[in-house]
C-alpha cells in the first residue's frame, strides 16, 4: 500500500527544463514520487512526498527543492529519536501520514 499524505500541501518543486535526467531522484526517493520521461525527471505523485529532502540533497543540478524537516518524515524521525509515536505537530496524536 502506497502512503498518501495531506493532499496538495507538499513543498516539493522541480525545474524540469534544467534537469539532465541523471535519475538520482528516482534512486533515492522512498515513495516513488519521480520518474524519468524524455530524459527529464517528472513528479508523478506529489502527494506521496514525505518531504524527507533526499531528492534535493542528491540532485547534482540543484533543480529540486523541498522544505525538508517540516513534513511527516520529520515527525516520524522525531518520534523515533524521542522513543515515542510519530508526531508532526499538526495538532493530532499521530503523524499526518497515519
Amino acid at each position: 500500500m502506497k502512503h498518501k499524505y495531506l493532499k496538495n500541501v507538499s513543498t516539493l518543486n522541480l525545474l524540469p527544463q534544467k534537469c539532465t535526467g541523471c535519475g538520482k531522484c528516482t534512486e533515492v526517493c522512498p515513495h516513488g514520487v519521480f520518474t524519468i520521461e524524455n530524459m527529464k525527471a517528472v513528479i508523478i505523485d506529489k502527494n506521496s512526498c514525505m518531504e524527507c529532502g533526499a531528492c534535493a540533497k542528491n540532485c547534482p543540478m540543484s533543480v529540486i527543492t523541498v522544505n525538508a524537516n517540516v513534513g511527516c518524515a520529520s515527525g516520524i524521525i522525531a518520534g523515533w529519536l524521542a522513543g515515542g509515536e510519530p508526531n508532526c505537530s499538526c495538532g493530532t496524536d499521530k503523524c499526518c501520514a497515519c
